[in-house]
């Protein structure tokens, strides 16, 4: 398993609209294959901070499955124009007790 991390800034005062549009777009990359699951959070200190994370069954599946294909540009058509910069996105895994 990995863990897709993006850290996403949005514009001052369009929080609310790119809630919205991930309302939307959520389906399109919770049905692509080899993804376990998808979960959207909002920043409490910094309001225009969201971070998505990601569960995929291998990098592999985020890159062949998501955004080689067309889910990508209808996904990032969507919530795309409500971003402050680009997202930093990283790929991790879990550390072994």
């Amino acid at each position: 398993m990995v863990l897709e991390v993006a850290l996403i800034d949005v514009l001052e005062g369009r929080e609310d609209e790119f809630a919205a549009a991930y309302r939307k777009a959520h389906e399109i990359l919770a049905t692509t294959p080899g993804l376990r699951s998808v979960r959207m959070t909002r920043g409490i200190e910094s309001a225009s901070r969201f971070v998505l994370l990601v569960e995929w069954d291998s990098v592999e599946a985020h890159l062949d499955n998501f955004r080689a294909t067309d889910r990508f540009t209808q996904w990032r058509t969507l919530i795309g124009p409500y971003f402050d910069g680009a997202p930093r996105v990283e790929h991790f895994t879990d550390v072994e007790p």
